[in-house]
């Protein structure tokens, strides 16, 4: 937005620019420049100063250079023609026996960013590879880059690259790793820079003379090579020994990827180097930067823990207690870290632990807490129950919400719990209020509801509220409930299920909630045996196995997004319970490239026969029967079926 009182502003900015009196005086002419640039960063649209300021760049205050190129670098797109008074004072700047004047000259000339100034721009950048100092160099490298970027589609000079490939044997390191970033830009269609047997072991001898950030480019970019033998393989490795166990987290992780891809055939020895950076790894964890500590866990949990060295961090699960201070992303995450490392050993101290969590102040991180202890549980079913049937006591929304869906996924595992759940759930429904958890809590009572006593009379009240009832989860996931607990307690059941059914097709406005029970109320017509085969399938999944001890997958299979964003995208080992329905609900994902005439046509379908005048729809088939079933034709609803749709449905 820009400032309101630009144009008064812009106008005593330029009487002060012009008056002889401030341009005789350095400080008074500083501090004008200093206005200007305060102004642009307000918004004031101080472009018509361009004149002006060139002319203040003709000075020998280093102060006022900065200042001035700094405006002259944000105008010279607007102002290309007074962009060629600026060059010249540029290309003077680049002889000055100062060398700070002349890498700043050079860095802005570049930074100009205007094509038709590129001629003038070469010869001064051919010249600063020369200079005597190193921070001229540093910046003539990075100004070739710079040029490319500018002009993608213009060849770059054969000499002026093999100069850049010369530079990176300059004494000092900086330009040898800006050498490197400029030779990835400009040779990005050829593949990147040439990675050969000196370079790589040029750059291995002097890795420890560049910064943090100059290693970890280094050893991105070795990733490349592959060594010619055995023997050159181990005296890489042999360089690269004490970067492994650096003390800074970048250069630690950037070693271990580029050890795990030159050791891609010696499973023996990228484990060595998984056990060597166990002490970093766990540094890295406690590291006073969260972001830090939040990326050093995405990394133990994705690539150590759950794959390959499962036992790793086995020992030192209180490095992964949560802290009252951290943020609640660190300590969920540090929740699923503990998840896999109980034991029988550890069981009883990590259960106490997440149990304190429970009754955390943030409701994301007490929900998650519970999420942790229901895995757990199923491997440590007894315990985890009796702690998950404590929190119930506490009557607190957010908790028993959590609670009653851990139990669902937990039952749903572990079948033989299903005893403890059910006295569990007793009263808990007047706590509920969020959807999720009154889903989890009807699809427990659908599926064993004959175990509830007070199944009935739960239901019932979420009947008499489905008017007001908002949620379209809860009100599908009521109709298959009241469907399932009719099957096995219908005396109890059949008025509810009959004014549900009236509702649903009548007054309900969404079509998903009127054609389910549509489709349960012809699925009646069809016998109460058929119904079951529907409704009362299976009640878990026995793909899905206990936690602990699943055999370790090879170091190949991740190492290839070890420090990389992979880990970091990556959730939780399994999805949530509070972002999905009843467990047996399963999302359908269509092919790619699928038609939808091919999805839609009804020749797939299966039919059912008719006598002689062959496959009739199966609505067809309800008009010809005279008979209903008596458990249908007692329901104190009837539905007259020149009303529903006619569709193929296979039965």
């Amino acid at each position: 937005m820009p400032y309101l009182g630009g144009e008064d502003t812009v106008r005593e900015l330029r009487r002060a620019l012009s008056n002889p009196n401030v341009q005789s005086d350095q400080l008074r002419y500083r501090n004008t420049i200093l206005k200007v640039i305060r102004a642009m960063s307000q918004g004031v649209d101080v472009s018509g100063l361009f004149s002006d300021m060139v002319k203040a760049c003709a000075t020998v205050d280093i102060v006022q250079k900065k200042l001035v190129y700094v405006f002259l670098c944000s105008y010279a797109a607007l102002n290309p023609e007074l962009s060629l008074l600026v060059i010249n004072t540029l290309r003077k700047d680049c002889q000055d026996p100062n060398p700070m004047v002349r890498s700043l000259a050079l860095r802005n000339m570049t930074n100009l960013r205007l094509p038709s100034l590129m001629e003038y721009v070469e010869q001064p950048l051919t010249a600063g590879l020369r200079d005597r100092a190193a921070c001229v160099r540093r910046v003539a490298v990075l100004g070739w880059a710079k040029l490319h970027n500018l002009q993608p589609n213009s060849e770059i000079d054969a000499a002026v690259v093999n100069e850049l490939y010369s530079l990176l044997r300059d004494p000092d390191p900086v330009v040898m790793v800006n050498c490197l970033r400029a030779l990835e830009e400009i040779l990005k269609e050829e593949g990147g820079i040439a990675i050969n047997k000196p370079i790589t072991h040029h750059l291995l001898n002097r890795l420890k003379e560049s910064d943090v950030w100059g290693q970890c480019e280094v050893l991105r970019i070795l990733q490349r090579y592959r060594p010619q033998s055995e023997d050159e393989l181990f005296d890489i490795l042999s360089l690269l020994d004490a970067s492994l166990v650096s003390p800074h987290p970048q250069v630690m992780a950037a070693t271990l990827s580029l050890f795990l891809s030159l050791c891609s055939g010696l499973p023996a020895v990228s484990l060595a180097a998984l056990e060597r950076v166990r002490g970093p790894l766990l540094a890295a964890c406690g590291s006073v930067s969260r972001e830090l500590r939040f990326t050093a866990l995405c990394h133990i949990q994705v690539s150590l823990l759950l794959r390959s060295l499962p036992g790793l961090m086995g020992a030192h699960y209180k490095r992964f207690f949560c802290g009252y201070a951290e943020p609640a992303y660190i300590k969920q995450r540090k929740m699923q870290v503990l998840v896999e490392l109980v034991n029988d050993d550890n069981v009883t101290m990590l259960l106490d632990e997440l149990k304190g969590y429970c009754t955390d102040v943030n409701t994301d991180t007490a929900q998650a807490a519970i999420s942790a202890i229901g895995r757990i549980g199923r491997s440590y079913s007894d315990r985890c129950l009796e702690i998950l049937t404590g929190l119930l006591a506490l009557k607190q929304e957010h908790i028993t919400s959590a609670v009653v869906q851990t139990m669902r996924d937990l039952v749903w595992v572990c079948p033989q719990c299903s005893d403890t759940v059910c006295l569990a759930l007793e009263g808990c429904e007047e706590t509920l209020q969020d959807s999720q958890g009154r889903q989890a809590l009807l699809w427990l009572l659908g599926v064993y509801g004959e175990q509830v006593s007070s199944a009935p009379y739960t239901l019932e009240v979420f009947i008499d509220g489905v008017r007001s009832e908002v949620s379209l989860g809860v009100k599908m996931e009521l109709l298959t409930t009241t469907m399932r607990l009719f099957l096995c307690r219908p005396a109890e059941t059949q008025d509810m299920l009959g004014r549900l059914l009236h509702y649903c097709i009548e007054e309900e406005p969404d079509m998903c909630v009127r054609d389910q029970a549509l489709l349960y109320y012809r699925l009646l017509h069809c016998g109460i045996e058929e119904t079951q085969k529907v409704l009362q399938g299976r009640r878990s999944d026995p793909s899905l196995g206990v936690l602990i001890g699943r055999p370790s997958e090879p170091i190949s299979q991740w190492a290839c997004s070890f420090n990389t964003l992979e880990p970091l995208r990556q959730g939780t080992v399994e999805t949530d319970s509070t972002s999905r329905g009843s467990p047996e609900h399963v999302t359908f994902e269509p092919k790619p490239n699928t038609d939808l005439s091919d999805t839609l046509n009804c020749s797939q379908v299966e039919k059912v026969p008719s006598g002689e005048t062959g496959r009739t729809p199966f609505l067809a088939r309800i008009h010809t029967d005279t008979h209903k079933p008596l458990f249908l034709a007692s329901l104190p609803f009837s539905y007259p079926f020149n009303k529903c749709l006619c569709f193929y449905m296979p039965i």
